[in-house]
Protein backbone atom coordinates (compact mmCIF):
# COMPACT_ATOMS: atom_id res chain seq x y z
CA UNK A 1 0.00 0.00 0.00
CA UNK A 2 1.34 3.42 -0.99
CA UNK A 3 0.69 6.13 1.61
CA UNK A 4 1.78 9.71 1.04
CA UNK A 5 1.83 12.56 3.54
CA UNK A 6 1.44 15.69 1.42
CA UNK A 7 2.95 18.44 3.53
CA UNK A 8 3.31 22.19 3.26
CA UNK A 9 2.12 25.52 4.54
CA UNK A 10 -1.43 26.73 3.94
CA UNK A 11 -1.66 27.67 0.26
CA UNK A 12 1.20 25.42 -0.85
CA UNK A 13 -1.05 23.44 -3.20
CA UNK A 14 -1.69 20.29 -1.16
CA UNK A 15 -5.30 19.93 -2.31
CA UNK A 16 -4.47 20.49 -5.97
CA UNK A 17 -1.52 18.10 -5.97
CA UNK A 18 -3.53 15.51 -4.02
CA UNK A 19 -6.07 15.48 -6.85
CA UNK A 20 -3.27 14.93 -9.41
CA UNK A 21 -1.70 12.13 -7.35
CA UNK A 22 -5.05 10.47 -6.71
CA UNK A 23 -5.87 10.45 -10.43
CA UNK A 24 -2.40 9.18 -11.46
CA UNK A 25 -2.05 6.40 -8.85
CA UNK A 26 -5.64 5.58 -7.81
CA UNK A 27 -5.04 6.58 -4.20
CA UNK A 28 -7.68 7.76 -1.76
CA UNK A 29 -7.41 11.44 -0.80
CA UNK A 30 -8.00 12.24 2.85
CA UNK A 31 -8.16 15.99 3.37
CA UNK A 32 -8.39 16.57 7.09
CA UNK A 33 -9.55 20.12 6.37
CA UNK A 34 -12.51 18.80 4.39
CA UNK A 35 -13.32 16.22 7.08
CA UNK A 36 -13.28 18.95 9.73
CA UNK A 37 -15.36 21.36 7.61
CA UNK A 38 -17.91 18.57 7.03
CA UNK A 39 -18.18 18.07 10.79
CA UNK A 40 -18.70 21.82 11.25
CA UNK A 41 -21.46 21.75 8.62
CA UNK A 42 -23.41 19.19 10.67
CA UNK A 43 -23.82 21.77 13.44
CA UNK A 44 -22.86 19.17 16.06
CA UNK A 45 -21.28 20.11 19.39
CA UNK A 46 -17.98 18.73 18.09
CA UNK A 47 -18.39 20.74 14.88
CA UNK A 48 -18.90 23.92 16.90
CA UNK A 49 -15.73 23.24 18.91
CA UNK A 50 -13.78 22.62 15.72
CA UNK A 51 -15.20 25.76 14.10
CA UNK A 52 -14.19 27.89 17.08
CA UNK A 53 -10.62 26.66 16.65
CA UNK A 54 -10.06 26.71 12.90
CA UNK A 55 -11.97 29.91 12.14
CA UNK A 56 -9.25 31.66 14.17
CA UNK A 57 -6.48 29.72 12.42
CA UNK A 58 -5.75 27.36 15.34
CA UNK A 59 -5.14 23.62 15.15
CA UNK A 60 -7.56 20.93 16.33
CA UNK A 61 -6.22 18.99 19.37
CA UNK A 62 -4.01 15.97 18.62
CA UNK A 63 -6.26 13.35 20.24
CA UNK A 64 -9.29 14.55 18.29
CA UNK A 65 -7.39 14.38 14.99
CA UNK A 66 -5.86 10.96 15.72
CA UNK A 67 -9.34 9.58 16.34
CA UNK A 68 -10.50 10.89 12.95
CA UNK A 69 -7.45 9.35 11.22
CA UNK A 70 -7.70 5.96 12.97
CA UNK A 71 -11.39 5.72 12.12
CA UNK A 72 -10.48 6.34 8.48
CA UNK A 73 -7.66 3.75 8.39
CA UNK A 74 -9.69 1.11 10.22
CA UNK A 75 -12.44 1.40 7.60
CA UNK A 76 -10.33 1.38 4.43
CA UNK A 77 -11.69 -0.99 1.79
CA UNK A 78 -9.50 -4.05 1.07
CA UNK A 79 -8.93 -2.96 -2.53
CA UNK A 80 -7.48 0.42 -1.43
CA UNK A 81 -4.09 1.06 -3.10
CA UNK A 82 -3.14 3.70 -0.54
CA UNK A 83 -3.97 7.13 0.80
CA UNK A 84 -2.81 10.70 0.40
CA UNK A 85 -2.90 12.33 3.83
CA UNK A 86 -3.44 16.02 3.08
CA UNK A 87 -3.03 18.21 6.15
CA UNK A 88 -2.02 15.52 8.63
CA UNK A 89 0.08 15.25 10.73
CA UNK A 90 0.45 18.89 11.80
CA UNK A 91 2.47 18.53 14.99
CA UNK A 92 5.42 16.35 15.99
CA UNK A 93 3.19 14.64 18.57
CA UNK A 94 0.71 13.83 15.78
CA UNK A 95 3.57 12.54 13.58
CA UNK A 96 4.79 10.21 16.34
CA UNK A 97 1.26 8.94 17.03
CA UNK A 98 0.62 8.56 13.28
CA UNK A 99 3.81 6.51 12.81
CA UNK A 100 2.67 4.17 15.61
CA UNK A 101 -0.84 4.00 14.14
CA UNK A 102 0.51 3.03 10.71
CA UNK A 103 2.72 0.36 12.30
CA UNK A 104 -0.35 -1.03 14.07
CA UNK A 105 -1.92 -1.55 10.63
CA UNK A 106 1.41 -2.71 9.09
CA UNK A 107 1.72 0.41 6.94
CA UNK A 108 4.23 3.19 6.33
CA UNK A 109 4.20 6.53 4.52
CA UNK A 110 6.52 8.89 2.71
CA UNK A 111 6.37 12.65 3.15
CA UNK A 112 6.42 15.07 0.24
CA UNK A 113 6.94 18.68 1.39
CA UNK A 114 5.70 21.41 -0.95
CA UNK A 115 8.09 24.32 -0.30
CA UNK A 116 6.59 27.71 -1.30
CA UNK A 117 7.78 31.27 -0.62
CA UNK A 118 5.70 32.98 2.06
CA UNK A 119 4.57 35.95 -0.08
CA UNK A 120 3.29 33.54 -2.72
CA UNK A 121 1.43 31.56 -0.04
CA UNK A 122 -0.31 34.71 1.17
CA UNK A 123 -1.25 35.76 -2.38
CA UNK A 124 -2.62 32.30 -3.21
CA UNK A 125 -4.75 32.24 -0.05
CA UNK A 126 -6.07 35.79 -0.52
CA UNK A 127 -7.02 34.88 -4.10
CA UNK A 128 -8.66 31.63 -2.94
CA UNK A 129 -10.63 33.52 -0.29
CA UNK A 130 -12.11 35.83 -2.95
CA UNK A 131 -13.54 32.76 -4.70
CA UNK A 132 -14.24 30.30 -1.87
CA UNK A 133 -15.56 32.60 0.84
CA UNK A 134 -13.77 30.43 3.43
CA UNK A 135 -13.66 32.10 6.83
CA UNK A 136 -10.00 31.14 7.29
CA UNK A 137 -8.89 32.90 4.07
CA UNK A 138 -8.86 36.49 5.39
CA UNK A 139 -5.52 38.31 5.51
CA UNK A 140 -5.26 38.40 9.34
CA UNK A 141 -6.23 34.74 9.66
CA UNK A 142 -3.85 33.78 6.84
CA UNK A 143 -0.94 35.46 8.61
CA UNK A 144 -1.88 33.71 11.85
CA UNK A 145 -2.20 30.33 10.10
CA UNK A 146 1.24 30.73 8.54
CA UNK A 147 2.74 31.71 11.91
CA UNK A 148 1.12 28.63 13.50
CA UNK A 149 2.52 26.54 10.64
CA UNK A 150 6.06 27.81 11.31
CA UNK A 151 5.92 27.21 15.07
CA UNK A 152 3.82 24.03 15.35
CA UNK A 153 3.78 22.25 12.00
CA UNK A 154 7.09 22.94 10.26
CA UNK A 155 9.04 20.82 12.82
CA UNK A 156 7.13 17.76 11.52
CA UNK A 157 9.28 17.89 8.38
CA UNK A 158 12.43 17.40 10.46
CA UNK A 159 10.80 14.42 12.21
CA UNK A 160 10.27 12.70 8.83
CA UNK A 161 13.70 13.75 7.59
CA UNK A 162 15.20 11.77 10.50
CA UNK A 163 12.91 8.84 9.66
CA UNK A 164 14.44 8.71 6.16
CA UNK A 165 11.19 9.13 4.26
CA UNK A 166 11.16 12.90 3.58
CA UNK A 167 11.31 14.55 0.14
CA UNK A 168 11.17 18.31 -0.57
CA UNK A 169 9.61 19.77 -3.72
CA UNK A 170 9.86 23.33 -5.05
CA UNK A 171 6.19 24.37 -5.03
CA UNK A 172 6.68 27.92 -6.33
CA UNK A 173 5.64 26.90 -9.84
CA UNK A 174 2.29 26.20 -11.45
CA UNK A 175 0.47 23.03 -10.38
CA UNK A 176 1.26 21.43 -13.75
CA UNK A 177 4.97 22.12 -13.26
CA UNK A 178 5.05 20.88 -9.66
CA UNK A 179 3.38 17.52 -10.32
CA UNK A 180 6.22 15.98 -12.42
CA UNK A 181 8.57 16.54 -9.45
CA UNK A 182 6.15 14.62 -7.22
CA UNK A 183 5.66 11.88 -9.81
CA UNK A 184 9.43 11.18 -9.98
CA UNK A 185 9.55 10.69 -6.19
CA UNK A 186 6.41 8.56 -6.01
CA UNK A 187 7.52 6.37 -8.93
CA UNK A 188 10.93 5.78 -7.33
CA UNK A 189 9.38 5.04 -3.94
CA UNK A 190 6.79 2.66 -5.44
CA UNK A 191 9.53 0.73 -7.29
CA UNK A 192 11.45 0.19 -4.03
CA UNK A 193 8.46 -1.19 -2.14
Amino acid sequence: MLNIILFGAPGSGKGTQSAYISKEYGLHHLSTGEVLRAEIATGSALGKKIDALISKGNLVPDDMMLGVIENYIANLPKECKGTIFDGYPRTVAQAEAFTNLLKKYQMSALMIDLMVDEQLLIQRLVDRGKVSGRADDTLNTIRHRIAVYHTQTEPVAEYYLHQGNYFAINGNYSADDVFPQIKRIVDRFALNK
